[in-house]
């Protein structure tokens, strides 16, 4: 059995900045060997979702902007900057830097947490059309939407360290 701290350093990135997921989980004990993500997700995503409000607003907000300051200094995750740069927001234009810049300030502003889209396949002009889509949504419905994400980026991130079956 993985023991409890090999498993938060390994898991405890999937939910970025957010090792109390990973942490109760294996506490909660509904970690399955071997080690898959399916299992592994179901067991984090429980955790996630019986979270408090504040403690997934949390989560939410240890999301980096998408092309944002953190991104041009270089201080990403690891995770998080292989998926921006895997959508091209390493390579935008000045003009288009201005618009993420633009609407991560709006969102911001609107929400109090940043946007969170699992790039992953997306492009850049995907992500900006859901940015000026969803910042249109009321603060209930883009919550629940960002939460999504933040499991559909958790399954993606486990995918690539753990075997299907």
């Amino acid at each position: 059995m993985i023991s409890r701290d090999d498993f938060v350093t390994r898991f405890g990135g999937v939910f970025e900045h957010s090792p109390f997921i990973a942490e109760r989980a294996y506490d909660a004990g509904g970690i399955v060997e071997p080690l898959t993500s399916v299992g592994v997700h179901g067991a984090l995503v429980a955790i996630f979702r019986r979270a408090s409000a504040d403690e997934r607003l949390g989560v939410l907000r240890a999301h980096p902007d998408l092309a944002g300051r953190l991104a041009i200094a270089g201080k990403l995750t690891e995770d998080s900057r292989k998926e921006q740069a895997g959508a091209g927001l390493d390579r935008l234009t000045p003009a288009e830097h201005a618009r993420f810049t633009e609407l991560n300030t709006a969102y911001v502003t609107k929400f109090g947490f940043p946007f969170i889209i699992a790039v992953r396949g997306l492009g850049k002009d995907d992500i900006l059309t859901a940015f000026e889509t969803r910042i249109g949504n009321d603060r209930d419905a883009e919550f629940a939407t960002a939460t999504a994400q933040v499991e559909r980026i958790a399954m993606l991130r486990l995918q690539s360290m753990l075997p299907e079956t």
